[in-house]
């Protein structure tokens, strides 16, 4: 499959391409809105992959709108402010033949720790299928996995990643997808309605990761 990463130079889009280049052997679209920029990242991340004797991965970059019309899957790997205006960006390129993920979550901060702070949709997730062609089937995933563990490919998963979606099929495609990730796990949360329920796990585990010194990059196992 051709997967796109939108904003994919951010941490979490940093992450999830280095996992997939490692684990993975699908084509690789990282996107920008400065084409440039997506560039310059392609090569940082192939750096860091050669580093880890990972030869020739299949990456390459390009300004966002480009990188979604190629793609079979598509990644929104943007801050949850910029989610909406990003999908507004593509909808013209987007069909029913490509999946669109949302790891997004809204959070705030304050001195005692992160609070889960959702848009008035409900969830970013919800809001992205909201602001999503009808014909785009929309799938939350990602949402509780430390972008600095992923971007480190010598650390080691043992973790879940949490799926909610109102198409099953598109849900099997990123389950699908997911476990391809060496140690992680995908799991099926149920429709989108259930998106705050997931999304809100985040600053829980953010909060975990700051008053326990022994934990770090703290991620969920259900078991």
């Amino acid at each position: 499959m051709r997967i796109a990463l939108l904003g994919g130079t951010g941490d979490i889009g940093e992450g999830l391409t280095l996992r997939f280049a490692r684990d993975t052997d699908h084509e690789l679209l990282v996107g920008s809105r400065d084409p440039e920029k997506a560039r310059d990242a392609v090569d940082d991340y192939k750096a860091t992959l050669d580093s880890h004797a990972v030869d020739d991965p299949d990456i390459n970059g390009f300004g966002n709108e480009m990188a979604a019309d190629r793609a079979d899957i598509a990644i929104l790997s943007v801050p949850p402010y910029y989610a909406g205006d990003t999908v507004d960006a593509i909808d013209g390129v987007l069909d029913a033949d490509t999946v669109l993920i949302t790891p997004a979550v809204g959070m705030k901060g304050d001195e005692d720790g992160m609070h889960y702070h959702p848009p008035g949709a409900g969830s970013v997730s919800e809001l992205v299928a909201q602001r999503a062609p009808d014909e785009v089937p929309v799938v939350g995933a990602f949402h509780n996995l430390a972008a600095g563990k992923l971007a480190d490919l010598s650390a080691e998963f043992d973790l879940d990643t949490l799926l909610v979606g109102d198409d099953d099929s598109a849900k099997e495609t990123v389950r699908s997808l997911a476990n391809e990730i060496d140690g992680l796990r995908a799991l099926d949360a149920g429709p989108l309605a259930n998106a705050a329920e997931v999304e809100s796990v985040t600053p829980l585990v953010i909060n975990i990761a700051k008053h326990n010194d022994e934990l770090h990059n703290v991620g969920v196992k259900w078991v």
